[in-house]
């Protein structure tokens, strides 16, 4: 009997979605993937072996589970959409090396997810991200202590330049900071809203974070270094002064403070958020933290 063919191949993508009669739903930003070459590359780029543990977000009908399988020693798959579930467990049906679990991500347990990793080394993350729900998932692995070595996230493009963006340019904001105090985060590749059923309006991007050592900021410091920059970006057109003072208190001592904090930075009053490197937002919420 001829292997079947993979779940990606658009032909036997189109006779489960049949089968089972399924759509997409819109509400849970559903776009199944059926581009082959995407599916290797993304594999490629979670750079695994047997002896990882691949923790996998929103498998669909399993194009990118099955993929997953065939390079790593375990996948965990999360899947909310109940009506996914017994086509999972026919597509899936040959690899014994995939775990599905009916849960939404945002509320599994952290020990649970942390008693994954294998003894040796760390847990990776790979997800063809809903666009709706990027940030939140994104924020959550990056908050969460859990031992991840590698993410490999799909998302809306325009997420991950924002994400992947420098000081100096519209898209580098607060979410860029968030995400590289903790993690070294570059585009692998792009990929045509044409590789999915149905097709987004917009282009997906393959954003690889691999999880830094040491955080650049300590996880004791985080809350607060967040709420800085938060508040530095609160209204984008303003000067990091103006917007510091609205969060801070706008007093005279509390500017006065705020004066003496930024110029140990080496950041101007007038400046823009936009403007101020990591390290310069680290001494910002290092100096401010010692005068609360």
């Amino acid at each position: 009997m001829p292997e079947q063919p993979m779940i990606a191949d658009p032909e036997r993508t189109r006779e489960i979605m049949a089968q089972y009669h399924l759509r997409p739903k819109k509400s849970l930003g559903q776009n199944f993937l059926t581009n082959q070459n995407v599916l290797a590359d993304i594999v490629e780029a979670a750079d695994l072996t047997k002896d990882d543990t691949v923790i996998e977000i929103g498998p669909g009908i399993g194009a990118l589970t099955e993929y997953l399988a065939r390079a790593a020693g375990h996948v965990v798959a999360y899947e909310l959409d109940d009506r996914l579930l017994p086509v999972l467990a026919d597509t899936l049906a040959p690899y014994p090396n995939v775990t599905v679990i009916h849960q939404d991500i945002l509320q599994a347990d952290p020990a649970a997810l942390a008693a994954l990793a294998p003894a040796d080394h760390g847990l990776k993350v790979v997800a063809n991200l809903p666009y709706y729900v990027t940030t939140p998932i994104l924020m959550h692995f990056l908050e969460s202590g859990l031992p991840i070595e590698r993410m490999v996230m799909m998302m809306q493009k325009e997420v991950a330049d924002r994400i992947t963006a420098g000081p100096g340019g519209k898209d580098y904001g607060s979410l860029s900071v968030a995400v590289q105090i903790r993690t070294a985060a570059k585009v692998a590749f792009t990929v045509s809203h044409t590789a999915f059923n149905p097709p987004p309006k917009v282009d997906s991007a393959v954003v690889v974070f691999d999880f830094l050592e040491t955080p650049n900021v300590p996880a004791g410091d985080q809350a607060f270094f967040n709420q800085v920059v938060r508040a530095s970006f609160a209204q984008r057109r303003k000067q990091i002064m103006n917007n510091l003072l609205n969060w801070y208190g706008r007093t005279p001592a509390k500017r006065v403070i705020l004066t003496d904090v930024l110029s140990k930075a080496g950041v101007a009053p007038t400046d823009r958020a936009e403007t101020v490197s990591i390290p310069e937002f680290i001494t910002i919420s290092r100096e401010l933290s010692e005068k609360k």
